[in-house]
């Protein structure tokens, strides 16, 4: 954006000059001058009377050459994070809508077998960015060297997961691209007419879902919740290409430095990993009930979710919370046990294959997705389900 004075209109009245917050306008000859410390915050605009200052809002103008959806592979542990798997679901849906090619983007000293991996599940070219010291989570030089060939090759589309890595590059490298980023979308599509991403992701505390574009700018960026996508199918007759890259990064660029690396819940199960998820919501009393809960999906083979409320009433570590600022998680048998199914956690459980709803509340809204309903008292019903499931 650029701001302007009109001199012809112009009067020095002084008005301009009364509000604004950091001084960055003068009078000169009568007329009004704005310096170069100007934010463009438009509080000279609106007091204006005589229309004399512009705000001109200048398009990025080259939307042009930007071609591609990229998405980004990163590691967990020794293997390939299943979001970047997932996203070539929705990622392909949009390449084929565009018209354009599907990229994986690897960082680190990884080995050809994962980019092949990455090929058999949609990818049709795989950028390997090899050098070791991109094997860590260090945040500076995976921004230098992923924005470099972002640049050199203008992607039209950048995706990546929102995990801890994904939620820490993706602002960094929006920012080195100067462009926009929508975080933690739950649905992506395109608009193939005007090639614009529709980027779906809660809003308004999970009341509305928004549907966010980014009409101007390249690339269009956006992060996506682990377990919303379903994986594509394997193809191991898919071929593609994988160039490896050379990062031009050194010692400058790394903003800090990994010690190591300690996982403190050694024995919790990882809910985007489990299969069978049993979740326990306000509707269960107190914390001590939770027991009841552990003891079901401990019969089952799962793992225990919670809802918000129990873990902000302290119930619960915030590790186990499903839901919108929780865990997004899509297992093949969910079942919610006094959760009543606002929106906020929806979100973050919808996609599971079947859902078993607990509630005594039959107008609750969890009984609208679930696959199943039981209306009545928990304590009852779960004793009752443990004691058949042990038989």
């Amino acid at each position: 954006m650029s701001i302007k004075v009109i001199n012809d209109k112009c009067t020095g009245c002084r008005l301009c000059l009364k509000v604004c917050p950091i001084n960055a306008i003068e009078i000169k000859d009568k007329k009004a001058i704005i310096l170069s410390n100007c934010t463009i915050c438009g509080a000279c605009v609106e007091v204006c009377k005589f229309n004399a200052i512009v705000i001109t809002k200048e398009e990025k103008k080259a939307k042009e050459g930007y071609k591609g959806v990229w998405i980004f592979a990163e590691r967990k542990g020794d293997t390939l994070h299943d979001v970047g798997i997932e996203l070539l679901s929705c990622g392909r849906d949009i390449a084929n809508k565009l018209g354009v090619e599907l990229v994986s983007v690897l960082l680190g000293d990884h080995s050809e077998n994962d980019a092949h991996i990455l090929i058999y599940h949609g990818a049709d070219k795989v950028f390997l960015i090899k050098d070791p010291r991109l094997n860590t989570a260090e945040i500076g030089l995976a921004t230098k060297a992923f924005a470099d060939l972002a640049e050199k090759e203008k992607p039209e589309v950048i995706l990546m997961g929102a995990t801890s890595l994904g939620r820490s590059l993706a602002p960094r490298l929006a920012g080195r691209l100067n462009t926009g980023l929508t975080a933690d979308c739950t649905e992506m599509d395109v608009d193939t007419v005007k090639k614009l991403l529709l980027q779906t992701r809660p809003a308004f505390g999970g009341n509305i879902m928004a549907t966010i574009i980014t009409p101007s700018m390249r690339p269009q960026m956006a992060t996506v919740r682990p377990k919303v996508m379903k994986k594509p199918p394997i193809d191991k007759t898919r071929k593609g290409k994988i160039i490896t890259i050379k990062p031009d990064i050194n010692d400058k660029d790394q903003l800090t430095r990994i010690l190591r690396t300690i996982r403190e819940e050694k024995d919790v199960v990882d809910l985007q990993e489990a299969d069978i998820i049993v979740s326990g919501g306000r509707g269960i009393g107190k914390k001590e009930n939770f027991a009841l809960i552990a003891e079901l999906a401990k019969t089952l083979g799962g793992a225990v979710g919670a809802s918000r409320a129990t873990v902000d009433a302290g119930w619960i570590p915030s590790y186990h919370q499903v839901g919108q600022t929780g865990k997004t998680v899509q297992p093949k048998l969910y079942i919610a046990c006094g959760i009543s199914g606002a929106i906020q956690h929806q979100v973050g459980m919808r996609s599971s294959d079947m859902i078993i709803a607990i509630n005594k509340d039959s107008s609750a809204p969890i009984f609208d997705i679930a696959t199943y309903g039981i209306v009545g008292d928990l304590f009852e019903i779960i004793p009752a389900l443990i004691k058949q499931l042990k038989k």
